[in-house]
């Protein structure tokens, strides 16, 4: 099946949290489907390690990104400056618009190479996403844990991000929960994952 030409699964559902949604698909994209996608976005899109400041230095991404879509983005003072739609991200949005309601026009993509690789804890809440973002989040390749932290009360969230899963944050979420893909010891195949998002200005 040509991955422009992809069809998913609509067997997933709305999880209501305190102060923030959740919807969980755990097979929106057939796995064979899904290690096509990889393949395609691992030669397509051009990876980079970038630096972002924290703690009042520079520091190196433990991962690597690449930014592409209709809109500049910017976090701990790094700049993207967005890179065209390949016809892969294309064929995932449009499904993504149709199952959500949602547009999107952009999409950051990490590539964890091992599990060294991670995401710390942190809120997509950056002005230009707006007060209550939509975030759809494609994951392809290894299975990574997704850890969400409420701020005040510390409750969790754990979901197991598996090849072709879907994860959407919407609602307050991201004004009330942090999240996280840790580190693991476990040997780790290659992953990568696409948070689409609209960028508001």
């Amino acid at each position: 099946m040509s991955v422009t030409n992809l069809k998913y699964s609509h067997h997933g559902y709305w999880q209501d949290l305190p102060q923030g949604r959740v919807y969980w698909q755990p097979n929106f994209l057939a796995s064979s489907l899904a290690v096509q996608c990889y393949r395609q976005l691992d030669s397509e899109l051009n990876w980079q390690q970038q630096k972002i400041r924290m703690f009042g230095r520079e520091i190196l991404q433990p991962r690597l990104q690449a930014w592409c879509g209709e809109a500049e983005y910017t976090y701990s003072g790094l700049t993207m400056q967005p890179d065209p739609w390949t016809p892969t991200l294309q064929a995932i949005r449009q499904q993504l618009s149709a199952l959500l309601g949602q547009n999107f026009n952009s999409v950051l993509a990490n590539q964890y190479r091992n599990g060294d690789d991670y995401m710390g804890w942190h809120q997509d809440n950056e002005p230009e996403l707006g007060e209550e973002p939509v975030i759809a989040s494609i994951s392809l390749g290894a299975t990574r844990r997704f850890v969400l932290r409420h701020r005040q009360s510390k409750e969790k969230k754990e979901y197991l991000l598996t090849n072709g899963s879907l994860l959407v944050m919407a609602g307050e979420l991201q004004s009330f929960w942090q999240h996280t893909v840790p580190k693991t010891k476990r040997p780790t195949e290659p992953r990568i994952n696409l948070t689409f998002r609209q960028i508001t200005r």
